[in-house]
């Protein structure tokens, strides 16, 4: 069962009217839980997932309302302000930081579906979180009223803190020779086994378990086929007329990857910061003890790490903003802004870990202890771009060769 601290509600959410927060001040809410979250890291690490505490927190400060449809009370903003917004939670701790802005980005995505899929969630509980695996390693067959779905799917982000998870399905072809059916289940988290598998060197606190199910009934319209995810018009967009439901699934949720990720590398700079003002060299057999931060070589290396993040930063958020002027105008993304931007978050995901690598280089033998937090955003780091859709090696090329006007593939982006 998912531990999680979700409240019901019986009011009619049809008629909410929210109570709008500025992007800069869910900015500032977040940095104000960075110190809380950090202090935690070890704790979060050793749990193996983010506590009911902490994600509390994060939702009390109305993080989770960034892309909630406003008709179940959120506020939504565009994919910048939460692209910024989990930048900041992520310098608190890896682990938070990948949970808080995965399962946040799944708001855009259960928004995408038919409307009363959207009210057995957030009818319910308009605070409630959903978890997710994409892929498409369960089976459904029809039955009546819906589907009988089996399977087993891996990487689970957060999915003990979720009321709620979607799973990729494939459906069977009714003829034999005809493709196969791709689609997106949507199953309460406590309908599920779990599988406590999640024993890993980076980003060990984000839960990332294997549920699995065996012939579990699933609503006919709690089933989402895949291409109505990319077509810009899914069912949930006649309720949810805003742009971020407009925009194909996967045109956006690599963001919801590379927030995070540079999140984690400003983290380390944070604490070599901190740790480097006041830190005096031992001194080796012919030299004298000296302060750290009058070393250049000391000064090079952090100035590459912040160089290193501004710029991803700066790229990552001109191609966010691009997104939603885009769609805003009721444009449709072009094939060539979808590989640049997948590209883009590759290569600031790249940049990310220069920095993290600069600054664990410059922490030397005091950044080998595993009690220290450098070592962890470095692992973490390096966990999260190690994700398919962060790998430079194909993203990098599939924004090549559409550039040179080569087919895109089968990559889905």
């Amino acid at each position: 069962m998912p531990d999680t601290i979700e409240t019901s509600t019986s009011e009619s959410t049809a008629e909410m009217t929210p109570v709008t927060v500025s992007p800069s001040e869910l900015v500032r809410r977040a940095q104000s839980l960075v110190p809380m979250i950090r202090e935690r890291q070890e704790e979060t690490e050793a749990n193996g997932r983010v506590s009911a505490e902490i994600f509390g927190a994060i939702r009390d400060a109305e993080i989770f309302k960034i892309l909630l449809p406003r008709r179940y009370g959120g506020f939504e903003y565009g994919l910048d302000t939460f692209a910024e917004v989990g930048f900041e939670i992520a310098r608190g701790c890896g682990s938070v930081g990948w949970v808080n802005s995965v399962t946040a980005m799944y708001h855009v995505f259960l928004g995408m579906y038919p409307e009363r899929a959207q009210d057995d969630v957030w009818g319910e509980n308009p605070g409630a979180v959903l978890a997710a695996s994409f892929t498409p390693t369960g089976t459904v067959t029809p039955v009546d009223g819906g589907y009988s779905l089996t399977g087993k799917w891996m990487f689970c982000s957060g999915v003990d803190n979720c009321a709620w998870t979607i799973v990729g399905v494939t459906i069977p072809a009714a003829v034999e020779g005809e493709p196969d059916g791709k689609a997106y289940a949507l199953v309460r988290t406590s309908e599920f086994d779990m599988e406590n598998n999640w024993n890993v060197v980076g980003l060990s606190g984000t839960g990332s378990k294997n549920i699995m199910c065996n012939e579990l009934f699933v609503p006919e319209y709690r089933l989402l086929p895949i291409e109505e995810t990319m077509t810009g018009n899914p069912p949930g967009a006649a309720v949810n007329d805003g742009p971020l439901y407009r925009i194909p699934l996967f045109a956006a949720m690599s963001c919801s990857l590379v927030a995070p990720i540079m999140g984690m590398a400003q983290g380390a700079i944070d604490e070599f910061i901190d740790l480097t003002k006041g830190r005096i060299t031992r001194g080796a057999a012919l030299s004298k003890p000296a302060p750290m931060a009058e070393l250049p070589g000391i000064q090079l290396k952090l100035g590459e790490a912040m160089a290193a993040v501004d710029s991803a930063r700066l790229l990552v958020d001109r191609d966010l903003k691009d997104i939603m002027e885009t769609v805003s105008s009721g444009r449709e993304l072009t094939i060539d802004q979808r590989a640049r931007n997948k590209g883009d978050w590759g290569y600031a995901a790249r940049l990310s870990v220069q920095a993290v690598d600069a600054i664990f280089a410059a922490s030397g033998g005091g950044g080998l202890f595993k009690t220290g937090r450098i070592q962890r955003y470095w692992r973490d780091t390096h966990a999260g771009s190690a994700h398919i859709s962060m790998n430079w090696d194909a993203v990098g090329a599939l924004y090549g060769r559409v550039t040179l006007g080569l087919p895109s593939g089968p990559a889905q982006f």
